[in-house]
């Protein structure tokens, strides 16, 4: 096995054992449930909470340069953005051909399962193009795109990334299903 392909299994594992599945039946409410005030979310073109959206359609994505410190919490419709946008889409754009994607031009998906569309066509094509690169490739900065790092490094970078996006969404799926109004245990 070579290692773009090892390194591509190791996401390919957790994207089919533990993220994808997790995003079965992802609903539109649960799409955009904030779970606390001030939460950052895609939104309808003119809603959005913060004073620079990014986005061409007729959604938009909650953004502000520089970030507010501490991060506001986002929603499940930010967090697929961000990784099918930032995580994905700009890499794929750069290193494997076709579209550039940038998240100020980028079309907002409005609907749960239209982002997870999205979703599934960049991680197909960044697993695809993982799955094509020589050692060569993996030691070498890439030819195109801003990053100056080996490609491995961004490779594993991309599947940190993932993963751990892929955590938050989970948890965030999870606090979703389970909000009954319970008042905690005190031990």
């Amino acid at each position: 096995m070579t290692r773009s392909v090892q390194l591509a299994e190791q996401l390919d594992w957790h994207w089919r054992k533990n993220l994808r599945p997790r995003l079965d039946g992802l609903a539109d409410e649960e799409y955009f449930w904030e779970p606390v005030r001030d939460c950052w979310s895609i939104r309808p073109r003119g809603t959005s909470a913060t004073s620079m959206p990014e986005g061409s359609g007729e959604w938009t994505m909650d953004f502000a340069s520089p970030g507010p410190e501490p991060a506001p919490v986002t929603t499940i419709a930010w967090r697929l953005a961000h990784v099918i946008v930032s995580c994905l889409g700009y890499r794929v754009g750069w290193h494997f051909g076709g579209q550039d994607v940038d998240s100020r031009t980028f079309p907002y998906a409005g609907t749960a399962d239209e982002a997870l569309r999205q979703l599934d066509e960049m991680y197909e094509r960044w697993n695809a193009g993982v799955r094509e690169l020589s050692d060569a490739d993996l030691e070498n900065p890439p030819a195109a795109g801003p990053e100056r790092r080996p490609m491995e490094g961004i490779v594993l970078h991309v599947n940190r990334e993932l993963i751990h996006h892929g955590a938050e969404i989970s948890l965030l799926r999870d606090l979703y299903r389970r909000q009954d109004g319970a008042v905690p245990r005190r031990t």
